[in-house]
């Protein structure tokens, strides 16, 4: 009976962190990596500088998301020193790196959105 119990929660909390991980901003663009460059490339009016500024933004959003998420996985992961999670690599080492991944992913994309919010004030 508490193994079931045990499982139940073990999956709800799972399934929790699947749709926040993966929650991204509805209202926010997708663009394709060469669609992204040749916007990039192209990018010299007030209208474009703010619209690369706000998709950096908003994909720095969602990477700070992740890795929230994935920084709570870490903890709790943690928490699990026996047996399974003795062995290397321990599943808080993934958690661990996932989380970094995602905090530098969110690093990169901050600098992105500032280097074109700088070139939109410098433009008006």
């Amino acid at each position: 009976m508490r193994t079931r119990l045990g499982a139940g929660v073990i999956i709800a909390m799972l399934l929790a962190t699947f749709n926040v991980v993966h929650a991204q901003p509805t209202n926010a663009p997708h663009y394709t990596h060469s669609e992204l460059r040749k916007m990039m490339q192209e990018a010299h009016t007030d209208q474009q500088y703010k619209e690369l500024a706000s998709y950096f933004r908003s994909r720095q959003e969602a990477y700070e998301q992740q890795a929230q998420a994935e920084k709570l996985e870490w903890e709790r992961r943690s928490q699990d020193v026996t047996s399974m999670a003795a062995k290397y690599p321990r599943p808080a080492d993934s958690s661990r790196s996932r989380y970094e991944y995602f905090a530098y992913e969110a690093g990169k994309m901050r600098d992105q959105a500032a280097r074109y919010e700088g070139l939109l004030a410098k433009a008006q």
